[in-house]
């Protein structure tokens, strides 16, 4: 019989309020998924953008840019990420393509 092996992935969001009306939200808390599953990150935005950044940072340690998505891109790829934006309704969303344990992290999206 095969054993199935959970592991849990928190991923935890906040909330950025930039200058001049913009605004970055970030809705969910926490994501729990199981190991090798895709995970999907959002968020939204209310003003114009040039690009789009996604950040992850670890505990006690620096942001590091993951990957840069600009305004007339619709989907960028980058080594286990996918970024996707869409100005019109004006959200991104970040896929990882196989969740691991290690991928446990603070993720972030900003605004240019």
């Amino acid at each position: 019989m095969e054993k199935l092996t959970r592991t849990m992935l928190v991923m935890l969001w906040l909330q950025l309020d930039w200058v001049s009306s913009q605004k970055v939200e970030q809705k969910i808390q926490s994501l729990t998924v199981r190991e090798n599953e895709r995970c999907s990150l959002s968020c939204n935005y209310t003003s114009s953008i040039f690009s789009l950044q996604w950040y992850r940072q670890d505990p006690g340690k620096g942001l590091v840019l993951l990957i840069v998505i600009l305004s007339n891109e619709k989907e960028k790829v980058s080594e286990r990420f996918i970024a996707r934006l869409d100005t019109n309704t004006k959200q991104s969303s970040l896929h990882l393509l196989t969740c691991k344990p290690e991928d446990s992290a603070t993720y972030f999206c900003a605004l240019y």
